[in-house]
């Protein structure tokens, strides 16, 4: 079918562009085009490496290790076909959703309710904070002393004021969350390496690599199986959540496919002044535009595949060795200094100059994915209010809508940094990650099957992986269901 003939259905009509052409496919403009990935990728080390991974990997061994190559797999095909929306119309894969009945009434209000669900619970900025305390006053804060208590909150409220602060500056914000995660990445890298290779056991290498291999083994503890833990290691062992949908926001703003017809949200600071169009453009599928499509999907290969999936799998090997070769088995790491008992495990087995060295890493870390995700709800929600509210386009600058939604955003970090402890934040995140899964894979490939033409549309085999992602995630989240029911 034509494109100017494809339904388009509960928002306005797109427009029709040729597909921009993308660059030659080399190594050099592989660097330069991909990077959605890597801010990916950098929220995955935050959440599911350094805290998830090891957390359950201590407590119940290696076995759980397969979860991880299961989940990561799901999670890359579930990003290429969001990003598969995105290509096509230049606009974010939740935008899609919204065209779909009844419409924004409905979906414009649920999606960004999910987000806040799965996000709203700043426990990486907590984690982050643990961290710094460390650095800071040489001991893991306790949460029996109140006057720990008091400095972590103090530490979690700056650093989320910092997050405002690096947003501000640069051309387009994407471009600034992309720098800051290449550096997060290679640091984490490099530092992981060095300590696995010179101090751990040989032996945690090999029984964490085996572990990839035990499908469908989920060891049980002494009081069973902790269905939360499991489901947040699954669904945080890559991005998670309604942060794979809105890698299409910044795929979008990085200009992959028709992204670069459309706009990207600028900084405040030295950012100028960008029409984002509220309405995305689609392309005949002739000869000429699929044999660019085609090069595009070689660069979100690399980008999500290579990058991303790779990465994940990675990260999660080399955080998991350190944890699995230094920290007694069974201990329980998910008190108030979650992301920091690493740095006292390895100051104990090494020697004190790991404690610094550590936390450091730790805190990058952190902070590093307290900001991706701030960023990303942040922009999430304007894209959902540019899209849908003609008055606020009135405003003519995006960036009103998208700083306004940043302070709102940080102002209820702050307050409900206080409710739990920072694992447990983390843990209900996740949860309600695994859930966003199965909502949004079974409405992915509703909106390909309206929207999309049969030239662009994923093959069966595709849609079929799709299908099986939800079910498995769909498990966890039946079997927390279960548990919370007192099955």
């Amino acid at each position: 079918m034509e494109a100017s003939k494809m339904p388009s259905g509960a928002l306005s009509p797109w427009n029709v562009a040729d597909l921009p052409a993308p660059p030659t496919f080399n190594f050099r403009n592989v660097m330069a085009v991909i990077g959605p990935g890597t801010i990916a990728l950098s929220m995955s080390i935050g959440s599911g490496e350094w805290l998830m991974g090891p957390s359950a990997t201590v407590k119940y061994g290696t076995a759980v290790m397969w979860i991880v190559i299961v989940s990561v797999f799901f999670q890359v095909f579930l990003n290429q076909e969001f990003a598969r929306y995105t290509l096509y119309t230049g606009e974010p894969v939740l935008t899609g959703f919204m065209r779909t009945k009844p419409g924004p009434k409905l979906w414009g209000w649920l999606y960004p309710l999910l987000a806040i669900l799965h996000v709203g619970w700043p426990g990486w900025a907590a984690a982050a904070a643990a961290c710094l305390f460390g650095a800071l006053y040489g001991h893991l804060p306790d949460a029996a002393v109140a006057a720990d208590r008091s400095t972590m909150l103090t530490l979690g409220y700056i650093l989320f004021f910092g997050c405002i602060v690096i947003v501000l500056f640069g051309g387009r914000i994407e471009r600034i969350l992309e720098f800051v995660a290449w550096g997060m990445v290679i640091w984490i890298v490099v530092y992981l390496l060095i300590v696995d290779i010179f101090f751990v056991p040989g032996k945690a290498w090999t029984d964490v690599a085996g572990g990839f291999l035990k499908f469908g083994s989920i060891p049980r503890g002494p009081t069973g199986v902790d269905w939360a833990l499991m489901g947040a290691f699954a669904a945080y062992s890559g991005a998670g959540g309604i942060g794979n949908c809105w890698i299409t926001n910044w795929l979008r703003d990085k200009g992959f496919g028709m992204g670069k017809v459309i706009g990207f949200i600028p900084s405040a600071i030295a950012g100028k002044e960008v029409k984002l169009a509220h309405v995305g453009s689609v392309f005949e599928p002739n000869e000429k535009n699929m044999s660019g499509w085609r090069q595009w999907w070689k660069y979100l290969w690399m980008d999500q595949g290579v990058l991303f999936g790779i990465g994940c799998v990675v990260g999660m090997y080399l955080c998991v060795v350190c944890a699995y070769g230094m920290i007694p088995h069974g201990t329980d790491i998910t008190g108030l200094a979650a992301g920091a008992y690493q740095a006292d495990y390895l100051a104990k087995r090494i020697g004190r100059a790991m404690w610094f060295l550590t936390l450091i890493n730790g805190f990058w870390i952190l902070f590093g994915t307290q900001l991706s995700i701030t960023d990303g709800f942040t922009r999430v929600v304007t894209d959902h209010v540019w899209a849908c509210s003609e008055r606020m386009r009135r405003l003519g600058d995006v960036r009103y809508i998208y700083y306004g939604i940043f302070i709102i955003f940080v102002i209820w970090g702050c307050i409900a940094i206080n409710l739990a402890k920072p694992f447990v934040l983390l843990v209900i995140g996740a949860n309600m990650a695994a859930f966003i899964f199965v909502v949004s894979g079974v409405h992915i490939l509703v909106v390909q099957h309206l929207f999309l033409p049969r030239e662009v549309r994923a093959p069966v085999w595709r849609q079929v992986i799709v299908a099986l992602s939800c079910i498995f995630f769909g498990f966890f989240v039946l079997m927390n269901i279960v548990k919370l029911l007192g099955g």
